[in-house]
């Protein structure tokens, strides 16, 4: 396990991602274009974990979900559970303060067309171990999809398929801490209904039930 949960700025774990973070340094040189740094209070007692950073988002702003539609969702979620204090707008230095939670991906490079492979997530999954391990008042996390979900599974301990991704699901793990899942916030799936900000809210709101 690396003893940092945060990848190098160069990490080399996976060609592909390599190859294109290279190509995005080239096209936007001021971009971010780098892993995304996982970033919350380090005293959380929810994590949320995302799919990988999306490219004109995170990668450009390398802050998680700062960026793009997903972080509009996400961060009005976590504002009216009070898990975040100031105004989200869209930029790292916007002043906004995450209490009480964390983000962190799956996948912590940009991937072509935002789909990661297999072997991606495999090999950025000591990153999210890591990160788990780093958050000592942790109860909680939230997966957003299905990779995400599986890779977190894998991350606490648990065997697959035993726990099944599906929206609203909780799971009780072998670690002690729970998982919720969610459908990814998207706009995607919000634009197709298949997630909306009432299903996203109640996902939410079962896991500050556990809130200390």
């Amino acid at each position: 396990m690396p003893v940092n949960p945060d990848p190098p700025r160069d990490c080399p774990r996976c060609p592909r991602l390599v190859a294109f973070r290279e190509t995005w340094r080239v096209k936007e040189p001021d971009w971010w274009n780098a892993p995304v740094e996982g970033w919350g209070d380090p005293e959380a007692w929810l994590l949320v974990v995302g799919l990988a950073p999306g490219l004109r988002g995170a990668n450009r702003t390398g802050r998680p979900f700062t960026g793009d539609y997903a972080g509009d969702l996400l961060y009005a979620t976590l504002a009216k559970f009070g898990l975040s204090e100031g105004m989200y707008a869209g930029r790292p230095d916007d002043g906004l303060r995450l209490t009480g939670a964390f983000i962190s991906n799956s996948a912590a490079c940009v991937p072509p067309e935002n789909k990661p492979l297999p072997v991606e997530v495999h090999n950025c999954r000591p990153f999210l171990e890591a990160r788990i391990a780093s958050l000592p008042n942790l109860r909680a996390l939230v997966a957003l999809g299905t990779i995400s979900h599986q890779s977190t599974v894998k991350a606490l301990g648990g065997k697959l398929p035993k726990y099944r991704f599906a929206h609203g699901a909780r799971h009780d793990m072998p670690s002690g801490l729970t998982l919720f899942d969610s459908y990814h916030c998207s706009r995607y799936n919000t634009n197709t209904g298949k997630l909306t900000p009432e299903m996203f809210e109640a996902v939410f709101a079962a896991a500050c039930e556990l809130r200390p």
